[in-house]
């Protein structure tokens, strides 16, 4: 991951960027913002002189960079910061580490007095934006390996890069864990990197309960979808439980590590992305082990049901009737539907086990949540307009993006199944929506304080865009971490 430096004092100083603003009329030409740090001789003058006739937009992160041979520094780059928000800061420093992914290191200069929370919102920019996935060897992996921030204080700062570094950390987790292919990431996989996540930070408690002890314990939902595989599913139980903790917050994330659509099996195209379709319980276990990093005082226990849907003489069947933990019956007349079933039974668990006092749960679920909200906006659903509120207030402060979506009374007879106490994947209907109310009705009295998230478009991307990289974006981490730090 790049270095992260606060300086008073830099001393790297070939390659050097200041921050420019739009001007302060409409149409008036950007102007650097005054820095906190003394420049080397000429270098104000020369971007006082540069920022008008570079022809800025004034969007974050537009760069014009100026070679200057012979002369320190020898590469000036002038960085438009937009209006000098958190978001605009965070655009700005993933244009930074792309302009300068060829540079060894680069010092920014920050502006006189720049709030703690553009700082936070600049160190994810920087460390998001120069996130790359690559198995083996890369020759075209950018030479940069360090950022200097050159503050007057480096010490008021420090915190801000802390949290920063420690986000970055855990959404960049969750972006190998899913961008990881499936031929290396079945179920004992990925509840093996979690355990290895967890050990490095101390009060965490992990369980993994295997095959036998899901089927001992009534896990139906998790072992039908399981059962097509060569690989085993399990539930990975992650549990942070500080002494000053007081609130219970229970996390579900769907786990299906490779998702054929099984005996309903996709076509081609759909299926070739379907390494993504744990992205989901990567966001959670991420967040948890976040929230341990950041010792929040917030209990929060994590469940990761885990399974490959693969065609086999063991798959499960349209038409079959599955019991989940608790004793509810689904009739699943789509076994491409399965992200639910997994989900249903880790939900039942964690009402009737664990008794929280919050309910959240994030899945790659439905494509109707893209159809939907398009490709960055995740689909909330909850019966409490705070809890709803609350949450999206930190996803949207985290840069990311998501939409209250309804839970209408009329969709809910559709869920009626002649054979069992409900239909998994009813054809009428919104299908984000119908997934949400089926997931509904596993929270029990903790309906009214139940949030659910179906975020399979925004948990990837096609293109680099700010500070998401081209594949697997780790959608929700940042979000969750806002969100579990109000509730200390």
């Amino acid at each position: 991951m790049l270095a992260i430096r606060l300086t008073a004092e830099p001393d790297r100083l070939d390659t050097v960027a200041l921050p420019v603003r739009p001007g302060a009329a409409d149409g008036a030409p950007a102007e650097p913002v005054p820095t906190a740090v003394a420049l080397p001789a000429g270098v104000a003058d020369e971007a006082a002189a540069l920022a008008p006739i570079a022809r800025f937009e004034g969007r974050a992160g537009e760069v014009h960079a100026q070679l200057r041979p012979g002369r320190t520094p020898a590469r000036l780059l002038l960085l438009c910061v937009g209006e000098g928000g958190e978001a605009a800061w965070r655009k700005a420093g993933a244009a930074l580490v792309r302009a300068a992914r060829d540079e060894t290191h680069v010092t920014l200069a920050l502006p006189v007095g720049v709030p703690s929370a553009a700082v936070r919102g600049l160190v994810e920019g920087l460390l998001l934006g120069s996130y790359r996935y690559r198995l083996g060897a890369d020759a075209d992996a950018p030479t940069l390996t360090g950022v200097d921030l050159a503050v007057s204080d480096p010490e008021t700062y420090e915190p801000a890069v802390d949290l920063a570094r420690t986000t970055a950390r855990m959404t960049r987790l969750a972006r190998d864990l899913t961008n990881t292919p499936s031929s290396v990431k079945n179920p004992q996989w990925f509840a093996e990197q979690i355990a290895e996540a967890a050990a490095e930070l101390p009060g965490l408690r992990l369980r993994v309960r295997e095959p036998e002890q899901l089927a001992a314990e009534g896990f139906g939902g998790i072992l039908a979808v399981g059962g097509g595989s060569a690989s085993g599913p399990r539930l990975v139980e992650l549990d942070w439980h500080p002494a000053d903790a007081g609130t219970h917050v229970v996390l579900v994330g769907k786990g299906i590590t490779f998702d054929t659509g099984g005996i309903s099996i996709k076509p081609v195209p759909a299926m070739k992305l379907m390494r993504k379709d744990m992205a989901g319980a990567a966001a959670v276990v991420a967040a948890t082990l976040g929230a341990a990093a950041l010792r929040l005082p917030v209990r929060i226990t994590t469940l990761a049901p885990l399974a490959e849907n693969m065609v086999s003489g063991g798959a499960f069947r349209p038409g079959d009737i599955i019991r989940h933990y608790g004793g509810l019956t689904s009739e699943t007349t789509n076994s491409d539907a399965e992200g639910r079933l997994v989900l249903a039974d880790a939900l039942a668990y964690a009402v009737q086990e664990l008794k929280p006092d919050l309910l959240l749960d994030l899945a790659t679920l439905t494509g109707a949540n893209a159809v939907a909200l398009g490709t960055r906006t995740g689909a909330l659903y909850s019966d409490d307009d705070q809890l709803a509120t609350d949450l999206l207030a930190a996803i949207r402060e985290a840069g990311e993006a998501a939409w209250r979506m309804p839970l209408p009374a009329d969709y809910v007879e559709h869920l009626g199944s002649d054979l069992a106490d409900l239909h998994s994947a009813p054809t009428q209907g919104a299908g984000s929506v119908l997934a949400a109310l089926y997931l509904r009705e596993f929270t029990g009295e903790l309906r009214e304080r139940w949030l659910h998230i179906d975020m399979s478009a925004p948990s990837w991307c096609e293109r680099d865009d700010a500070e998401l990289t081209r594949g697997a974006t780790g959608w929700g981490v940042r979000g969750l971490l806002r969100w579990l730090a109000t509730l200390s």
